[in-house]
């Protein structure tokens, strides 16, 4: 005799995951795999128009090309094209399908995912990226790049907005910044220097040249910079894209800076990746205006400056600590200066980080995009970063 107890048994619970799966590869199969084993597994997948905004290029397969291949895997029961645009493009079938775990890997993980998740009391799965025995580690980004791209990205770590003459003017200061290998594909309005590593590729298609890099990252700066733009990108996005390992730029009321210091020591770029990781938030807004109303004088750009001294000086001495407290007091003086970088969102998602890091900041402008973390041990369900060595000159 058939009970209650048995059929609740014999139901299997709904799984839902979302992405691109663009080349799809033995590394999304294993992710449709192990989130298989918790029940029946549905995939919704980003148009092309959303993977355009997010990505800032086009998919290699077309959305219905994609739909085809996914369907095709054994380990999905369905799939279709989310319904919704941006990153949260699937928010309305998450509500209209209900599943009973959303399934995300640690790349994809983000507290607003998670926060609607937990709204609509649907469990939230963050799962590792593992590899099926005897197949190597495999992401869509490690793929194009081989094909594609290879084209770093910039991360400030301090002193921020300082290569602005409209703050330099106040009290003349360092920039600090790394370049980061493209181990995944950054998302577009999320301070990781995206609009200056679109006009660099417009330059430089698949990898920056052999030759000087600072020259390299002047030839960048100009080109980004045409006379007449109203504008100006600040000179430590292509020194961050173009100048391998760790730098600060010295700047005093001047576009270009008076001074680089490099450190490309093995020791110091493995200690501060093994500290820096990255969660995404979401991207800035359209249509937000940092500049809509600011507090740049004297006291602030100082207490700017000092802080990323403080910072370098850390990062140096490979002393966490020192290199937390620059790192924070400069993201604090950013917000102090430029309030829109960190509206109530923002700081709602940052709070629950506050216990699992030294210190916070966001990348670039910021009013979203990727939270950078600094930490003693590894941030769980964070990115890791790959700083660039070299650029073979």
């Amino acid at each position: 005799m058939q009970t209650k107890e048995n059929i609740f048994i014999g139901m299997k619970k709904k799984i839902f995951v979302s992405g691109c799966y663009d080349l799809l590869h033995s590394g999304h199969v294993a992710f449709f795999k192990e989130a298989s084993q918790y029940g029946d597994l549905y995939v919704g997948i980003g148009s092309d128009a959303t993977i355009k905004d997010l990505k800032g290029r086009r998919t290699v397969n077309s959305e219905q090309e994609r739909l085809y291949m996914v369907k095709s895997v054994r380990y999905v029961t369905d799939a279709w094209i989310n319904s919704g645009s941006g990153i949260m493009d699937f928010e309305e079938d998450l509500i209209n399908f209900h599943p009973d775990i959303f399934v995300v890997n640690e790349d994809g993980h983000s507290p607003h995912k998670e926060a609607i998740c937990k709204k609509l009391g649907i469990e939230y799965k963050i799962l590792s990226r593992i590899p099926d025995k005897g197949l190597p580690a495999r992401s869509t980004t490690s793929i194009r790049t081989n094909v594609n791209s290879l084209l770093p990205y910039r991360l400030d770590l301090a002193g921020t907005w300082i290569d602005q003459p409209y703050v330099s003017k106040y009290y003349p200061g360092w920039a600090i910044t790394i370049s980061l290998e493209p181990t995944i594909d950054f998302n577009e309005r999320c301070g990781m220097s995206t609009s200056t590593r679109n006009a660099a590729a417009q330059l430089w298609p698949y990898e920056l040249p052999a030759m000087h890099p600072e020259k390299l990252a002047q030839l960048l700066f100009h080109y980004e910079n045409e006379p007449g733009r109203k504008e100006i990108s600040g000179a430590q996005d292509s020194i961050g894209i173009c100048m391998p390992g760790l730098n600060r730029h010295y700047y005093d009321n001047n576009y270009w800076p008076l001074k680089i210091e490099s450190v490309l020591d093995e020791d110091i770029l493995l200690w501060l990746e093994n500290n820096i990781s990255l969660v995404l938030l979401w991207p800035r807004p359209a249509g937000t205006n940092l500049l809509s109303e600011t507090f740049i004088n004297r006291e602030n750009v100082e207490a700017l400056t000092k802080a990323a001294d403080i910072c370098w000086e850390g990062i140096l001495k490979k002393d966490l600590q020192q290199f937390a407290d620059g790192a924070k007091k400069s993201f604090e003086a950013q917000v102090k200066m430029f309030p829109a970088m960190a509206p109530a969102d923002v700081k709602n998602a940052i709070e629950p980080y506050k216990d699992k890091a030294l210190a916070w900041k966001l990348a670039g402008a910021g009013a979203g995009g990727y939270l950078a973390l600094i930490s003693e041990e590894p941030v769980s369900n964070a990115i890791k970063i790959k700083i660039r060595r070299n650029n073979g000159y």
